[in-house]
């Protein structure tokens, strides 16, 4: 018996697909700065168990397959803070980011059909795009830069008849990158010319830093027909395990095939939903706390790297992620040496190779991405581990 080829070609997950070796390193002592995956240490907020209690039926129901009406209305409110102009029916409640994701790749393209990602991509991209039979054509940027969106002639020279859409995050993960508005105007200006749909992963917004702000694609009145937004609660009220997204569309023909497979999923947690009611009454004292923690992680992480000779990369703007490209032969066989082959009095760090958010043969071989999810003290010390360790790895190859 064979499996299908679906199945023998997605790719493992780069974020995950290194905790044996974690697991291994812990079973002997070691202690482990885990920087390879996003997921924020900082507490869930209250008011999502409080909802959650609040909110406790005698039976736990399905609900309707595009979310509670009353969660729908509440993300309305929540849009309005950033003048996007919503209404429920604009809006499919999705188990966590990753499903709208792949709702929306889904919608725009069939098998064989070619999606535009601007690379390095969030990992999962390729992921979905393998469980779909669609092929991702990179738009490379580039670390030297700080990874900025590149000029309208990469776009065209990418495109051919197959390609149905752009797909990118902002603010970036993996590499921090926020993009301007004459960046996000070029993607916006190559669909327009080309007839390509939008997909616009805006599950960081709320964390900028340096003045930067998150500017949404909804907000380009002249693509707002070929717009899909997705989003996520798990980062910013540290709710991963919530599993609460959405994808967000004006398009009514884009909303519907949304809906159908939604209704194919059946619904959200009911449980989830209700309790991020809760969360969505927090208000910006809330949010602005949280960047303000993640501004000051980013600067720890910062200014321990600028101390690595050779590393090269520019400050992030955004999300809490940074890519940094060292003077390695493989980022995967360096995290392996740092977890099997290397500690400081019993620590080391884990972080993830960069060459899976690439689809480009070859890229990312010398590239790191370092969540900045723990306390500063933390972050400070791993990356003082890791530049030990990453001068015994040189050392000796």
């Amino acid at each position: 018996m064979n499996l299908s080829n679906r199945a023998k070609q997605a790719p493992a997950s780069p974020i995950r697909r290194l905790i044996p070796f974690a697991e291994e390193a812990a079973k002997r002592g070691k202690k482990i700065y885990y920087l390879n995956i996003g997921q924020p240490d900082i507490p869930t907020p209250p008011v999502y168990f409080q909802y959650a209690e609040m909110y406790k039926p005698k039976v736990v129901a399905y609900t309707h397959s595009a979310g509670l009406l009353e969660l729908r209305e509440a993300f309305v409110t929540y849009y309005k803070n950033f003048e996007l102009q919503l209404s429920p029916s604009e809006i499919i409640v999705t188990n966590g980011g990753s499903e709208a994701v792949l709702f929306a790749m889904a919608v725009v393209a069939d098998p064989d059909d070619e999606i535009l990602v601007l690379e390095p991509f969030y990992a999962n991209y390729a992921g979905f795009a393998a469980q779909l039979g669609i092929k991702l054509v990179p738009v490379r940027t580039y670390p030297e830069n700080g990874y900025v969106v590149p000029e309208k002639e990469a776009f065209l020279e990418k495109i051919g008849p197959r390609t149905k859409a752009v797909i990118f995050s902002n603010p970036c993960n993996p590499t921090g990158a926020v993009y301007d508005y004459q960046q996000l105007e070029t993607i916006a200006n190559v669909a327009l010319e080309k007839n390509l749909f939008v997909i616009s992963d805006e599950v960081y917004r709320e964390f900028t830093f340096d003045g930067y702000k998150a500017i949404s694609m909804m907000t380009f009145d002249k693509i707002l027909d070929r717009t899909i937004v997705v989003d996520s609660i798990s980062k910013r009220y540290s709710a991963c395990g919530a599993r609460i997204g959405t994808f967000v569309t004006k398009n009514k023909e884009l909303y519907q095939a949304g809906l159908k497979l939604a209704q194919a999923r059946l619904c959200p947690s009911m449980t989830s939903q209700y309790a991020t009611i809760g969360l969505l009454t927090l208000g910006d004292d809330y949010t602005e706390q949280i960047r303000k923690e993640y501004q000051q992680r980013r600067d720890a992480v910062y200014e321990e790297l600028k101390k690595i000779d050779q590393a090269v990369f520019k400050k992030p703007h955004g999300a809490f992620y940074v890519s940094v490209k060292l003077p390695i032969d493989s980022s995967e066989n360096f995290v392996k040496f740092m977890l099997s082959e290397f500690d400081v009095d019993g620590k080391t760090t884990m972080v993830s190779p960069l060459d899976g958010f690439y689809v480009t043969p070859g890229a990312g071989l010398n590239e790191i991405r370092i969540a900045y999810v723990l306390n500063q003290d933390s972050l400070r010390d791993a990356v003082k581990i890791l530049a030990q360790g990453l001068k015994a790895y040189v050392e000796k190859r």
